[in-house]
Parts: C-alpha cells; structure tokens; sequence
C-alpha cells in the first residue's frame, strides 16, 4: 500500500478546525478533504461556510459542491467520492488532510460500511403507517429479529425503526451489523486522527456571533432562493439554519431573534452529541487553539489511529450522533467551522 500521509483533523462545529486545517495543510503540503455532510451541496454556502475562493486557492479542497440541494446524499456516496480523492493522491504522491465533524463519515470511510440498500419508499411508507397505527409494533417486532438494534432504539424513534426494519426486509441482515464492524480495531484506511476542541463556553460565543454573522450575510435569501429554485431533498432540508429559515419563510417566527435563537439552539444540541463521541474515541491526539501548527504536526506523526476505550458508550455515541445508524446519512450540518467574525 502506497505510503501516502493521510491526517484526519475533527471536532465540534465552531471549534475553528476548518481555519486551523488550512494553516496545517500550507505547512505540510497536504491537500483538504471536506468530511461534512452538508457541503457537498452546491449553493449551500453561507449555513455550510464553506472555504472562500481564496482559501482555495491556497490549499487544493475536495468533496465540497458535489450535489445539487434537490438531491439525497448520504455517507456510502460521500465515501465513494473520497476514495476516489484517495486513490488519485496516491498516484500523485501528495497528502490529504481531512476534515470535519460528521462521526459517520469518519467512521464510515476509515473504518469500513457495511453495505445497505438504498431506501424503499413503498416499504418505509407501510412501516410508517404501522407506527402510527400500532404504537409499539415495530419495536416489539425488532426485538424479535434484532434484538441489539431494539436495545437501544427507543419505541417512539419511528425514523430508525423503520429504517432498521427496512434493512431487515430487503437483506436479512440486522441494523446492528454496522455497530459491530465500527467495533472492530481494524482501520480500512491508515490514518493519524487530531480532535480540535475547546471550552464550551467559548464554543457557545462563537456559536452565537456566527449566527449572527450568517443570517447578516443573507442566510435567509439564500434559503429563498433555492427554495425557489431547484428546491431541498429531504436531506439537505434538514441542515442546521436552512431547516429553521425554510421553517420561518413558511410560517414566520415572531421575530429575527427567535430565528437566530432556535438556529443557535440546534446548534449547541449537534456540539453536545459531537462532543460526546468525540471524548470517547481514545487513541486520538487532542489539541486546541494554543497548539502551534508544528506542534500539531509533530502530535499526529507520533499519534496512534482511534480505536474506542469503550467500544459499547463510543457506539451509542456515535448513534446519538447521527440521524440514523444504518442510513448512510447525519442529516444534520456539521456547518463547517470558521472564525465567527
């Protein structure tokens, strides 16, 4: 296998990651690979803060504006479009840096997917009538085949019953198969993993002044008019400040303040689930805003891959953490991180 350096740089949204990866990729000639679920899609930019032209400029980006906002994107596509990344800096000789804060796309590429099938919508419509006809059927009937996945989705979770159950149908094989390869110490791709963090109640500020700074940029014009365009997938609907604008364009809030807040909001609950996956992953190196860029060099090359101290709480986690865990999908923002000013 070609010895090409590959670092993977993480960590909460607003933990400024995104500025500290450009300086550590000038430095070490690396090349970026954005690992967040949302900038895949093109027009997207302000809620997503995608790197400026002129950050581009100065450190080659891969894996942004891959998919209109119409389209469903989900991890097993993501880790398609990143292999082929991989492959051909292999063939160059360069390095890749990637980075950001969606755990499934992490999980998902280094360590492997177990492959899903794409979504039934006749299938998952009947599941979700049941649901609502029969409270507690589905669970009741995941017991009985998957009694691992029914262990830890609650009754009322409807999106990841019926997706668990789907997978059921269409394969035979559980939802839980994929807790149980992310289980395993075997990494698929060799890397060096860099947790960016800091004290939460600095992330809380930063939060608050971006999304000041967004919605003073035209977050709102800009969901307008892709609302008026080429339109939201269910996925991308779902992102962090474009869910809460097409929410206000449809029924306004009482005022601005109360988009910001519910924004910030949700928000501070994807930190709070980043946060405790990411303090579960041991093997990693953890560094902040006071750690030099030679220094963070330096971390990772002595730095061993993650494996999790507790494989059961880094599983649960990294469930909490995403929307679904067998649908290749955080359908929530990681709202790649910049300087909130």
């Amino acid at each position: 296998m070609s010895a090409t350096r590959v670092l993977v740089l993480t960590g909460p949204t607003a933990s400024g990651k995104t500025a500290f990866g450009l300086e550590l990729a000038e430095r070490a000639g690396l090349e970026i690979v954005s690992m967040d679920s949302m900038a895949v899609y093109r027009r997207m930019e302000l809620g997503t803060a995608k790197p400026s032209a002129s950050e581009r400029a100065r450190v080659p980006h891969w894996c942004l504006d891959l998919v209109e906002p119409n389209e469903v994107f989900d991890a097993a596509r993501w880790c398609q479009a990143a292999q082929a990344v991989l492959d051909d800096a292999r063939r160059r000789g360069v390095g890749l840096l990637f980075v950001g804060g969606t755990p499934l796309y992490l999980m998902a590429f280094f360590k492997g997917m177990v492959a899903t099938p794409p979504a039934d919508a006749p299938l998952r419509a009947r599941l979700a009538a049941r649901h609502a006809a029969e409270p507690g059927a589905l669970h009741a009937e995941l017991a009985l085949r998957d009694p691992a996945s029914a262990a830890w989705i609650h009754p009322h979770d409807e999106k990841r019953l019926v997706r668990a159950l789907e997978v059921l149908e269409l394969t035979g094989r559980t939802a839980s198969e994929q807790r149980e390869h992310f289980a395993r110490r075997a990494w698929r791709v060799p890397c060096r993993i860099l947790v960016f963090q800091r004290d939460r109640a600095e992330l809380h500020e930063r939060i608050k002044l971006r999304t000041r700074a967004m919605l003073a940029a035209g977050l709102l014009d800009e969901t307008r008019a892709i609302r008026d365009s080429c339109g939201f997938s269910p996925t991308s609907a779902l992102a962090i400040g474009y869910a809460e604008c097409l929410r206000h364009l449809e029924r306004p809030f009482k005022d601005d303040e109360e988009l910001r807040n519910r924004i910030r909001r949700a928000t501070h609950g994807l930190v709070r689930r980043q946060i405790t996956w990411l303090r579960r992953l041991a093997g990693v190196a953890r560094i902040g805003p006071t750690t030099g860029v030679d220094e963070a060099l330096a971390i990772a090359d002595a730095a061993e891959t993650g494996t999790p101290a507790s494989q059961s709480e880094a599983l649960d986690s990294l469930s909490e953490a995403l929307d679904s865990p067998s649908e290749a999908l955080d359908s929530r923002s990681e709202a790649t991180d910049r300087d909130p000013a």
